[in-house]
């Protein structure tokens, strides 16, 4: 009763899910850097995540480690997962037991499935629109669950979505590997929310594409208006607004100071 897309691309790993599921989030999806992506859904098998990331981690492909855990799952043919491992391989697999329409593609990287799905329409979408979707993996898997939700996606209806992507170092402050994680537990446009959260993690998370350089006029309208606010300097103003990881010693990013304007 669910969609999904795991896949890889330039050192990150990720997934992305959406389904007429509460919280789909809490139990489809699994990754680690380094290792793999997991998907799990059609009355998920939980450690298939656990079990899945594990034989990854020993070296085993997607494909042998999919094989693996159906073998000796005995509610295999109710199962769905997509696997993809640290070297792109993919495997998906689909039980003759799961509601239909259901089934899965694999490409390069990447393996896109879906259960209880209006046709294969959904999966389709998935598949060539991460394929023709260019820029940071996090936005090429958002991209591709809107298509498919917007192809029919689940037959039920809509209620969560989520999306998971991992990269090296790639956490808030460089403390863990999770670089995205947000989920929409129950809401009537779940993928449409789940793009607009993407679009606020991009900016308060983002790294800066272009700064400017505090000096002359700049300098003084920042300082200017930092006073008007009630802060000593910018530091303070952005580590209250959540735009610390955007700050640059002696420079502003254009986005931070676009929002310094707006206040």
């Amino acid at each position: 009763m669910t969609f999904s897309i795991v896949a890889t691309a330039d050192g990150q790993w990720g997934v992305a899910v959406a389904s007429k599921f509460l919280a789909v989030g809490a139990a489809v999806p699994a990754a680690q850097w380094g290792v793999g992506a997991v998907a799990t859904q059609s009355f998920a098998n939980l450690a298939y995540r656990p079990d899945g990331l594990r034989m990854l981690a020993e070296g085993r492909t997607a494909q042998q480690t999919l094989d693996a855990l159906t073998a000796t799952d005995e509610l295999r043919e109710q199962r769905q997962a997509g696997i993809v491992d640290r070297l792109g391989g993919a495997a998906t697999w689909t039980g003759t037991e799961c509601h239909g329409w259901a089934g899965g593609r694999t490409g390069d990287g990447w393996a896109a499935q879906g259960n209880i799905l209006t046709g294969p329409e959904v999966v389709d979408a998935l598949a060539e629109t991460f394929a023709a979707t260019t820029g940071p993996l996090s936005s090429r898997l958002a991209a591709a669950l809107l298509a498919a939700d917007r192809a029919g996606g689940d037959r039920r209806g809509r209620q969560s979505a989520v999306l998971l992507v991992v990269s090296e170092g790639g956490g808030y402050g460089g403390g863990s590997d999770v670089l995205v994680d947000l989920r929409v537990d129950d809401h009537p446009d779940p993928v449409l929310e789940l793009q607009r959260l993407l679009e606020l993690h991009t900016l308060y998370f983002g790294k800066p594409e272009e700064t400017l350089p505090l000096e002359g006029e700049l300098a003084a309208e920042v300082a200017a208006k930092l006073q008007a606010l009630g802060y000593a300097d910018l530091d303070d103003w952005a580590g209250v607004e959540n735009y610390e990881e955007r700050m640059v010693p002696g420079a502003i990013d254009v986005l931070v100071l676009q929002k310094l304007r707006e206040a």
